[in-house]
């Protein structure tokens, strides 16, 4: 039998960004931009730019359902990306995909409010999400808010944080990345990562901007890192220092004082 010489890819399920900076636009360059073979399977669509959200569709779950097997009928998928699901039948649809083609790696972003502060998750999914989505995961990748939800309870400081990293954990994914960007911890940003034995965290400068799709990229960035051969903890402490570099390398494309992704830095910096 023939070697199998099809490249690695990396499946994003989630929602379309029609301003281009989040979403499947940001998962997509993402995973160009580590050398990943980029697939989509899309869950939403909003009609949105850098000052907000003002639309959501959601496709019918037969059509995401049939974008994802077609995906896995072609590919060699190593790892599923999932972001915005929407609703609980869109997250119904992709546990009973997942379970059927059992990828190697699922980094979860649990995508619920939009930085401008749109709802993307509707009450009856976030419960799905979180008692039959969580389990599946190989990484979890929530914000502060994201968490706290999750958890039923605020996470006002570090030492909250740290606890929340086991107790999050304790709800089923292999792993957790909380992201800090919420968190007051002065000039530093630390996303805090544990698995159940190693406990890391990830420093970096704060910068005085607002960002756009950097939670997207960062699941992302986790999903190539893991489609190309790296152990979870490394592959999410490159994403973590790929998106350092790429927000501050960023640049505003839209009327709102928003700065997306320079996903491309790295390529940039090399003059390639």
């Amino acid at each position: 039998m023939p070697a199998d010489t099809r490249p690695p890819s990396a499946l994003t399920i989630a929602g379309s960004d029609s301003g281009g900076g989040a979403g499947i636009q940001a998962d997509l360059k993402a995973f160009a931009a580590h050398g990943v073979h980029g697939l989509s399977a899309i869950a939403a669509l909003t009609a949105q730019n850098t000052h907000g959200v003002d639309a959501v569709h959601v496709p019918p779950v037969d059509f995401l359902r049939a974008q994802i097997d077609t995906c896995f009928a072609d590919f060699d998928i190593h790892a599923v990306k999932l972001g915005m699901l929407a609703n609980a039948a869109v997250v119904d649809v992709v546990v009973d995909a997942l379970r059927t083609h059992r990828p190697r790696f699922v980094v979860l972003d649990p995508v619920m409010i939009s930085t401008s502060g749109a709802r993307l998750l509707e009450s009856d999914a976030q419960i799905a999400l979180r008692e039959r989505l969580l389990p599946l995961a190989t990484v979890l990748t929530p914000n502060i808010p994201e968490a706290e939800w999750l958890l039923g309870h605020p996470i006002p400081d570090a030492a909250a944080a740290r606890t929340a990293l086991r107790e999050l954990h304790a709800l089923g994914p292999k792993a957790v990345l909380l992201k800090g960007a919420h968190l007051d911890e002065g000039d530093q940003v630390i996303d805090r990562w544990f698995d159940g034995v190693a406990e890391a965290e990830f420093v970096h400068p704060r910068l005085d901007v607002e960002g756009h799709g950097t939670g997207c990229t960062l699941a992302s960035a986790i999903a190539a890192n893991l489609s190309l051969g790296l152990p979870p903890i490394e592959a999410t402490k490159a994403a973590s220092d790929y998106i350092a570099r790429a927000l501050a390398s960023g640049y505003a494309p839209g009327r709102a004082n928003v700065r997306v992704l320079d996903h491309f830095v790295d390529r940039n910096r090399a003059g390639t």
